[in-house]
C-alpha cells in the first residue's frame, strides 16, 4: 500500500511540488504518513534530479521551481479603465442615491470633489419650516441657523414670509427687499391678482382694492382694507387669511427653485405657520415639487414672561412699527399675537402620526424636543438649537504677542515671545480688567433704568434675563498648546480671578511641508504649490504630513463655537491667525471668500457682545507707546494685502 502512494505521488511531480519519503518518529501520534516537508538536503538532491539550476542561492535553498521568472520582452497587457455600470445589472437605477455626511473638506466623492451636498442628493437637502406665535424668536433662530451653515459651507438662505407679505400689501417698496432667484416675484403676483382681480375667490372678494402700489405707500383707501394692525391677522379675516396663505406659498416656491434649481442645501421659511392646516398645505406643496426633499419643522415656544416681553420689545423696532408711538405699537402687537393664539395648533400629535420630523425649542434652548429626525443636518441642527443662551457677556479675541517666527515671517513653528510679545500681553491683561469692571458698571445701570413698557421714543430692546447676579460672572482666557499663546495669558493666569485653558483645537493651521518656512521661499521652491494656494486659499491644504487647510480648522472648531455659544460667561481668545479669521467669520456672518484673507494682523483685539438681535462688535488696536488699546470706531472686516500677516 505505501509503494503505491508513493509512485502515485512521483508519478505527478509534473503538476505539483515533490514529496518524498524520509524517516520520522513512528512514535509521534500527529503523524500518520510520511509525506512530509523535506529537509534541505533531500531537497537540493531532488532540484539535483530533476535537472534545475545547481546554484541553491539564485532562489533560496527551500523555493519551488514554479517561483522562477522568466524575463520577458513582451508587451505588458493594456489597462482597461472599469465603465461605470450599476452592481449587478445593467437596469437603471430605481433607488435613491445615499444620503450620508457631507463635510466641505473632510469628505469627497465623485460627484461632489469639495464635499458640500451634490446636486443630485436632493435627499441631503433640507427644507426648514418655523412655526411660532410672534415674538417667540423665530427669526432670531432662523439668522443663528443660517450663520452657522453657512460657516460650514452649506449654502443656506432664509426666506421670509413677512417681508413678501410687506410687500404684496405696499407696506415696504420692494426695491429694498432682497433679490428673488424665482422666474416671477411671489409679491408681485399676489399683488396682481389683487390689482387686477384675477383668481378673487381664492385670495380677496369684490369689495378688495382696486389698485396696490407696489413702489411706494399705498392710498389710503388700500391701506383701509389692507391693514398690516392686528386685523390683518384676525382668523375671521378670510380675504387676509387667503392673501397671506398666497404670498406664503409663492415664497415656499422661491426656497425650492432656490434648492433645486440654484445650488442651495438649506432654505428656510420664515413664518408663523401655525396651524395644522397651514404646514400640511406646505408639506403637500413640497412633495408635489420633490417627494425626496427633507422637510423639518422647528417650533419656537416660550413661557418665561421677561423673554416674552423682550421679544416684544425687540418688535418694536421692526418694519410694521418703525418709527411709531411705541406704546401704542406694543398694545397693537399684543392684540396680533391673541389673534394668532385663538387658532394657534402646536407641533406634535399631527405631525407624529404623518411621521415628520421636528424640533421643540422652549424658551431659546433651554428645552429641547425631538422627533424623528432624520439626516446630518437635522441632528446637526438639534445639536447647535441646545447651545442657544442669551446670557449677557462679552467674547474677546485676539493673536498672541509677537513672537521670534514672526519676526523672520515664518510659518508655524513654535517659538517663544519676543519682548515686545510679552510687552503685549501684559497690556492685554490690563485692558480687559479695566473693560470688565467698565462693562459690569454699564450692565448694572441699564438694568436700573429699564421700563416695560416702554416710554415713549424708547426702542432699545433688554436683555431677557434682567434679574441674574452680574457679580458673579467668570471669566474664561482660552489659548492653543503652542508657547507664543500661553505665553501672552502669563499675566491672566497668575490672577486666580480669571479661569486659563488651553485648546489644542485652537492650534495654528498647520502647513505640514512648509512649516518654519517664509512665503518667499515657499514661492521660490515650490512655484506650483504656492500659485495653487493663491487661486483659492479656502481649499487649498498644504502638503505633508499633517498638512491643513481653512476647510479642516472651520471643521475642528464647531465643537469650539457651540461651547462659546453654550457658556454664559465671559471669554477671551488668544490664538492664531486662521484660527482668529475663522472665528471672526462664524460671528461676523462673512461669505467663504472672505475667510482665508480676512485682515487680522497682530494687535488688533476684537469684542464681540451677543445680543437678542444679534451681536454688538468693537475693534481695537494695540498702542505700543502708551501701552494700551485704542478704538477704532465704526471698524469693518476687511481683506489683508499682506501675504505675510
Amino acid at each position: 500500500m505505501t509503494s503505491r502512494l508513493v509512485a502515485s505521488s512521483t508519478s505527478s511531480t509534473a503538476a505539483s511540488s515533490p514529496s518524498i519519503p524520509y524517516n520520522v518518529d513512528k512514535s509521534s501520534p500527529s503523524r500518520n504518513d510520511s509525506f512530509l516537508p523535506l529537509p534541505a538536503a533531500a531537497m537540493a538532491h531532488a532540484l539535483k534530479a530533476l535537472n534545475f539550476d545547481e546554484n541553491p542561492r539564485a532562489y533560496g535553498p527551500y523555493d519551488s521551481p514554479y517561483s522562477r521568472s522568466i524575463p520577458s520582452t513582451a508587451p505588458g497587457s493594456p489597462r482597461i479603465p472599469p465603465l461605470r455600470q450599476n452592481s449587478g445589472s445593467h437596469t437603471p437605477r430605481t433607488r435613491p442615491h445615499a444620503t450620508t455626511l457631507n463635510i466641505p473638506g473632510m469628505t469627497r466623492s465623485r460627484v461632489s470633489p469639495d464635499g458640500r451636498i451634490p446636486e443630485r442628493d436632493v435627499a441631503a437637502k433640507l427644507v426648514i419650516i418655523m412655526v411660532g406665535l410672534p415674538a417667540r424668536g423665530k427669526s432670531y433662530i432662523t439668522k443663528k441657523i443660517q450663520r452657522y451653515l453657512s460657516w460650514q459651507q452649506h449654502n443656506s438662505r432664509i426666506f421670509n414670509v413677512g417681508n413678501r407679505r410687506r410687500i404684496a400689501a405696499g407696506v415696504v417698496n420692494k426695491t429694498n427687499t432682497p433679490p428673488t432667484s424665482a422666474p416671477h416675484d411671489a409679491p408681485t403676483r399676489a399683488a396682481t391678482i389683487l390689482l387686477n382681480g384675477h383668481q378673487a375667490p381664492n385670495i380677496v372678494d369684490d369689495n378688495e382694492p382696486t389698485k396696490l402700489d407696489l413702489n411706494g405707500p399705498i392710498s389710503a383707501k388700500a391701506q383701509e382694507k389692507i391693514d398690516q394692525s392686528a386685523k390683518f391677522f384676525d382668523p375671521k379675516n378670510e380675504a387676509a387669511a387667503k392673501l397671506r396663505e398666497q404670498v406664503a406659498l409663492d415664497t415656499l416656491d422661491e426656497l425650492l427653485d432656490y434648492l433645486l434649481h440654484n445650488g442651495g442645501s438649506v432654505g428656510i421659511l420664515d413664518a408663523t405657520n401655525s396651524t395644522i392646516q397651514r404646514r400640511t398645505l406646505l408639506v403637500d406643496h413640497i412633495k408635489q415639487r420633490e417627494p425626496k426633499l427633507g422637510i423639518l419643522f422647528i417650533e419656537s415656544i416660550c413661557h418665561d414672561e421677561n423673554l416674552l416681553e423682550a421679544n416684544m420689545r425687540l418688535k418694536l423696532s421692526g418694519p410694521d412699527y418703525k418709527d411709531k408711538d411705541p406704546a401704542q405699537s406694543l398694545e397693537d402687537f399684543k392684540k396680533r399675537v391673541k389673534a394668532y393664539e385663538s387658532a394657534y395648533e402646536p407641533l406634535g400629535k399631527y405631525e407624529e402620526e404623518h411621521d415628520l420630523q421636528y424640533i421643540q425649542m422652549i424658551d431659546v434652548g433651554r428645552k429641547i424636543v425631538h422627533h424623528r429626525l432624520k439626516g446630518f443636518l437635522s441632528s446637526g441642527i438639534a445639536s447647535y438649537l441646545t447651545t442657544f443662551n442669551l446670557s449677557p457677556r462679552q467674547i474677546w479675541m485676539t493673536r498672541h504677542g509677537q513672537s521670534v517666527d514672526n519676526q523672520l515671517h515664518k510659518l508655524g513653528g513654535d517659538s517663544e515671545l519676543t519682548e515686545r510679545g510679552h510687552c503685549y500681553g501684559q497690556a492685554l491683561y490690563n485692558f480687559i480688567t479695566q473693560k470688565r469692571k467698565e462693562w459690569l458698571i454699564e450692565q448694572k445701570n441699564k438694568v436700573a433704568k429699564s421700563t416695560f413698557p416702554p416710554l415713549p421714543g424708547d426702542h432699545t430692546p433688554p436683555y431677557p434675563e434682567l434679574n441674574q447676579e452680574l457679580d458673579d460672572k467668570n471669566f474664561c482666557v482660552w489659548t492653543s498648546m503652542l508657547k507664543r499663546s500661553i505665553e501672552t495669558a502669563e499675566y491672566f493666569d497668575a490672577d486666580d480671578d480669571y479661569d486659563v485653558k488651553q485648546w489644542e483645537m485652537l492650534n495654528e493651521l498647520n502647513a505640514g511641508t512648509f512649516e518654519g518656512m517664509t512665503y518667499e521661499e515657499i514661492a521660490q521652491k515650490y512655484p506650483e504649490e504656492y500659485q495653487r494656494r493663491s487661486r483659492d486659499k479656502l481649499q487649498y491644504i498644504y502638503p505633508g504630513v499633517g498638512g491643513e487647510g481653512y476647510l479642516q480648522v472651520i471643521s475642528r472648531l464647531r465643537d469650539m463655537v457651540r461651547e462659546i455659544e453654550r457658556i454664559t460667561d465671559h471669554v477671551l481668545i488668544i490664538s492664531h491667525r486662521s484660527v482668529c479669521r475663522v472665528l471672526m467669520a462664524y460671528f461676523m456672518d462673512l461669505t467663504r471668500e472672505d475667510i482665508a484673507d480676512l485682515d487680522v494682523p497682530l494687535g488688533m483685539l476684537y469684542a464681540i457682545e451677543p445680543k437678542p438681535y444679534g451681536i454688538e462688535f468693537h475693534a481695537y488696536k494695540y498702542n505700543e507707546e502708551q501701552g494700551w488699546f485704542d478704538e477704532l470706531p465704526n471698524y469693518k472686516p476687511q481683506r489683508t494685502t499682506d501675504r505675510n500677516n
